[in-house]
């Protein structure tokens, strides 16, 4: 779950992945994200149906208590993120203004899950080591300790990738529109001023050419008269 949720923070932070489109990443975020919470949703059935089995009081503990807090905030997150910024439906303001609320929530909820799973570990250890116990420091204590101290550096790794601003995906620049003769406005518009021109001119010469050529003819039908 951890592993899946950061996946999900930091699809946007690989510089590798910056040459893909953006509407691709997102796809890819939202799927990371939606596979998380089936884990999650799985894991959270297993550990009542478990307590349920072995007769152990559900939601008791502090370890419960905040997983069950990040679980209901990560549907939330998930459910707004779908509605907000994949489906396009909202408004270019609204996005504008959650996507920083989105951003800390995500960063909130990592942290409170990282949370969660030490308070998991501990607990769990606490009640199964008895001979010896977890306070004689035995090899499992030291294994599960060492585990514990590398979630903490790879969280903070996370949130490190996730906070710093060279790391961000930069903006996609605008498609440029191909223009003739060198891609002014300007130049496009004279040179259809001139096209113009050049055809007016070159109707009136034409409407010039045939009226002459109708007095001509009428000069001559006039002198052939005269002389008949």
């Amino acid at each position: 779950l951890v592993s899946v949720l950061s996946s999900a923070i930091i699809v946007y932070r690989l510089p590798w992945t910056w040459k893909c489109s953006k509407l691709l990443m997102k796809f890819i975020h939202a799927g990371l994200n939606t596979t998380a919470m089936i884990l999650a949703i799985v894991s959270m059935v297993a550990a009542f149906e478990f307590h349920n089995a072995s007769n152990i009081p559900n939601m008791y503990s502090l370890h419960s208590w905040i997983g069950l807090t990040a679980v209901i905030l990560y549907s939330l997150q998930l459910l707004l993120g779908f509605a907000v910024f994949l489906l396009p439906f909202a408004p270019v303001p609204l996005r504008a203004a959650l996507m920083p609320i989105h951003v800390y929530s995500g960063l909130l909820i990592f942290a409170t899950v990282i949370a969660s799973c030490l308070m998991g570990i501990t607990e769990k250890l606490l009640f199964s080591l008895q001979n010896p116990a977890y306070s004689a420091s035995p090899p499992e204590a030291i294994f599960v300790n060492c585990l514990g101290l590398l979630i903490v550096i790879f969280g903070a790794l996370i949130l490190w990738m996730a906070s710093r601003p060279h790391w961000k995906r930069p903006p996609e620049e605008l498609p440029k529109v191909p223009r003739p003769n060198g891609g002014t406005l300007e130049g496009t518009e004279a040179e259809s001023t001139m096209t113009d021109c050049s055809n007016a001119d070159k109707s009136d010469v034409g409407f010039n050419s045939e009226a002459a050529r109708k007095r001509n003819l009428k000069l001559d039908e006039a002198g052939q008269r005269s002389t008949m």
